[in-house]
């Protein structure tokens, strides 16, 4: 007998997988989000925040990242966030430029879990529910504010993170290798394209899944087919790749010599994960030990391809190669969501601990529980602190912010950024003798909750004081440079971004010296800004580093807090 439409029907939604349906019920419950007026309390740094509206604003206003202006990471975060921004305009930016990552992560990730799930719903969901945490909170695994906030910076290196972890579920569990190739190819060119050290750790993984045979030929050849097509169409529309490239040398040269010193610091800053680590890989090689001696003697016996892949196919060689890769990730990073990735692999190596002997299974349980818990734990705890904590605290007051200023914090934090606001401004003098020694007024001035709505507040200042002056002498500055990490300016005001500059200019790392273009650039710029509460080094450096593009312009106090640079209109 034949089936009736509604018994089709019900039998076509069992066949849909339950992950399919969790992940649609959150991009639903996302979408919706997006649309509201949200708030969140402004953390350290927040202001990395706004190299995001920089980027994107830029990309709106028809310039190519690497070939208009000089990126310190690859140009898809922009583009994602100038995409949401098209279609989220009020949306808290934050959320938005953590969310948007989720075009890039579930394409691959969906049909893995449906093959898991296929097989173990338990194991997929204990993918997914991991994943959806990282991926949904805008939180790092690190700690620089005793209050609770939210962690506006770190933002590339947590995308980073979260497509390998979508790479390393691919990876250990797919056995389809048509999948495989896709979830490579995919992720391989999206981490190209978000930070050039999220892309060699991939490669790094692939290389490993490569030699343990995981990864067929075919499949390795299909994948890199994908990346470089899309990489020589990217090149031949816009010129961006070969250009990234330079951008890329250019960084490496001048933060050279430092990496053997980021290693140490890297493996001390996560050494709770990272030494966890280690004792895993040392309790897993001590269980495996005769397998692998075992395996070893066959491949030095008959030294064939597929001995070697079966030598290398093991839990204790993926764990050490996955450990130094995130390890490596982590030597340029500051702030993110390190080791993340290893969530895949350690599930796999929780549920292989299962036919060990009692003892050792605890071991190896334990140990897996150290490794992948804190950074879990870290992040939902530090995320419910600061959605409670919000409920005390209050908006930071302004007027020209937009969606930036979809911030709170605590009103004792806003009460004194208004107070030091108007204390910089009192007493410049003071502060520029502090930057003239090379000095921060405070050590750890950037991560400081008061200075970042400081910043916010002095940002809003500007925007007014631009506006006053345009409708007082019938002017209108078409584009706008802050001498200063960040430029919210074209986004606020709607106008542009000069050409050829640097943005998250950090002199110290990412700023490199600047051509006749850059400088003609900015010599062609209608308003030069610096700021001056407080004066900072980073921003003096700036000033010297542009100072002969500045010369002839006319200099004005614009408001308490900023100083003009105006360009003859002759």
């Amino acid at each position: 007998m034949p089936d009736s439409p509604g018994q089709a029907v019900l039998s076509s939604t069992r066949r849909i997988p339950a992950t399919a349906v969790a992940l649609a019920m959150v991009v639903v419950a996302i979408v919706l989000l997006l649309c509201l007026p949200l708030t969140l309390p402004v953390g350290s740094m927040y202001w990395d925040l706004v190299v995001y509206f920089d980027g994107s604003q830029r990309l709106l206003s028809g310039q190519v990242p690497s070939v208009d202006f000089f990126a310190p990471v690859g140009a898809l975060g922009y583009a994602l966030f100038a995409a949401g921004r098209t279609i989220f305009p009020d949306a808290q930016p934050l959320l938005l430029a953590q969310w948007m990552l989720l075009v890039v992560t579930l394409p691959p990730l969906v049909p893995v879990l449906a093959f898991v799930e296929a097989r173990a719903r338990g194991m997929a969901f204990a993918l997914l529910v991991p994943f959806l945490v990282f991926q949904l909170l805008p939180m790092n695994v690190e700690q620089t504010s005793n209050y609770p906030s939210v962690d506006g910076f770190g933002l590339y290196n947590r995308q980073v993170t979260e497509v390998l972890y979508v790479l390393m579920t691919a990876l250990v569990f797919e056995r389809r290798q048509r999948v495989l190739a896709f979830a490579i190819a995919w992720c391989v060119t999206a981490l190209f394209f978000l930070k050039i050290t999220g892309f060699i750790s991939a490669g790094l993984l692939c290389a490993f899944a490569f030699l343990a045979g995981r990864v067929a030929l075919r499949t390795a050849i299909v994948s890199l087919a994908a990346f470089l097509l899309v990489l020589a169409a990217i090149e031949l529309g816009s010129g961006l790749f070969s250009a990234y490239i330079g951008n890329i040398l250019q960084l490496v040269a001048l933060n050279e010599g430092v990496i053997a010193t980021r290693f140490l610091q890297a493996a001390s800053i996560h050494f709770g994960i990272f030494g966890a680590g280690l004792c895993l890989l040392a309790s897993v090689a001590y269980a495996g030990g005769r397998s692998a001696l075992a395996a070893a003697g066959t491949f030095l016996r008959r030294p064939r391809l597929p001995a070697f892949a079966a030598l290398l196919d093991r839990d204790m060689a993926w764990l050490a190669v996955a450990l130094f890769t995130g390890l490596f990730f982590e030597t340029q990073n500051t702030g993110g969501q390190a080791f993340i990735f290893l969530w895949p692999l350690l599930l796999h190596i929780a549920v292989a601990a299962t036919g060990l002997a009692p003892q050792r299974a605890v071991l190896v349980l334990t140990l897996v529980a150290a490794t992948a818990m804190p950074p879990l734990v870290n992040v939902l705890h530090r995320f419910a602190r600061a959605l409670v904590g919000q409920l005390q605290y209050v908006e930071v007051p302004q007027t020209h912010l937009r969606s930036l200023g979809a911030v709170t914090q605590r009103a004792e934090i806003v009460e004194r950024a208004i107070a030091m606001k108007a204390i910089y401004a009192s007493h410049r003098g003071t502060y520029a003798a502090i930057a003239d020694e090379g000095y921060l007024p405070g050590f750890l001035l950037y991560t400081d909750i008061d200075y970042q709505v400081t910043w916010l507040l002095a940002t809003d200042e500007a925007v007014s004081a631009i506006l006053a002056y345009e409708a007082a002498n019938g002017v209108r500055f078409e584009t706008i440079l802050p001498l200063n990490f960040v430029n919210p300016f074209p986004y606020l005001l709607d106008r542009q971004a000069p050409r050829h500059v640097a943005i998250g200019a950090d002199p110290s790392r990412a700023v490199p010296r600047p051509d006749d273009e850059t400088l003609a650039a900015i010599r062609d710029t209608d308003l030069v800004l610096y700021p001056t509460c407080p004066i900072t080094t980073a921003n003096i450096e700036l000033r010297d580093l542009y100072r002969s593009a500045l010369e002839g312009r006319r200099e004005i106090a614009l408001s308490p807090c900023w100083t003009a640079y105006l360009r003859d209109p002759a």
